[in-house]
């Protein structure tokens, strides 16, 4: 993801996550720890005929990775394009050299869910109120670099 791809992405954003749309400056704010030298962020785009039809984003800090956003258009869901997301971001995850990668995801996202589940995340435990202004819990989910089930299965 690069700085021209904001405007794409935030419409994006917003049609999704209506509610708790994240704002330019999050997007810029992570942005700016994607590049150099001392970069511990891993931001990428999916593009389909020139559109940008889903984005992720990994923070990295001492070992451990933090999925930040992933998310894929609508008419997108169930191609696949997901996982793919989701395996780009934990490879980054391997090239920061993460033992483990966190995630929260809405409580009522069950699609979601299903997917970090096939790729080996397990819940830890809750963010009460995490999403906000809708007061939505969040589930916190953990893969680590030693579980059994931490191959990602080929999207």
């Amino acid at each position: 993801m690069r700085w021209w791809d904001l405007d794409a992405v935030l419409t994006l954003e917003r049609a999704l996550f209506p509610e708790d749309a994240w704002s330019a400056g999050m997007f810029w704010s992570e942005l700016a720890y994607a590049r150099g030298p001392a970069a511990n962020r891993r931001y990428l785009v999916a593009e389909r005929g020139g559109e940008i039809v889903g984005y992720g984003g990994l923070a990295a800090v001492d070992g451990t990775g933090d999925i930040q956003t992933i998310a894929t258009a609508r008419d997108h869901w169930g191609s696949g394009l997901g996982a793919r997301l989701l395996t780009a971001l934990l490879s980054a995850a391997t090239d920061f050299e993460c033992h483990e990668v966190l995630l929260e995801v809405r409580v009522d996202n069950l699609r979601a869910q299903r997917l970090y589940e096939r790729f080996g995340f397990v819940p830890l435990g809750f963010r009460r109120g995490y999403y906000q202004p809708g007061n939505v819990d969040a589930l916190v989910m953990r893969r680590t670099a030693t579980d059994p089930d931490a191959e990602a299965p080929d999207p």
